[in-house]
């Protein structure tokens, strides 16, 4: 298990299981734990997401997919000190929504 940290300084638990999940549905991703785990920890900027969700995004010059995409991990805080990674993907530009 890896951690990290969200912006509100909670430790964000990336599960070996959840890391599986991730790589097997975005296989471009099979690589990317240091930059998952980079993206937590140190965001260009955090957006809100659905369900209670926020979405970390940093952009990368040079990615598996392309150049220039941006990484977006989504997580949960469950309380103050917990949370965890849901899924984590590159895209091209990110959705336009509220920003923590």
């Amino acid at each position: 298990m890896r951690i990290g940290f969200s912006v509100n300084n909670v430790p964000i638990r990336l599960s070996k299981e959840r890391f599986e999940h991730i790589s097997s549905r975005h296989p471009e991703m099979k690589d990317s734990i240091s930059r998952i785990l980079e993206t937590l920890n140190n965001p260009d900027f955090v957006q809100r997401g659905d369900a209670g969700t926020h979405l970390a995004i940093k952009k990368f010059q040079k990615t598996p997919v392309t150049d220039k995409k941006f990484l977006v991990v989504v997580y949960k805080e469950v309380h103050l000190d917990d949370g965890f990674v849901l899924t984590a993907y590159y895209t091209t530009r990110p959705r336009n929504r509220v920003k923590l």
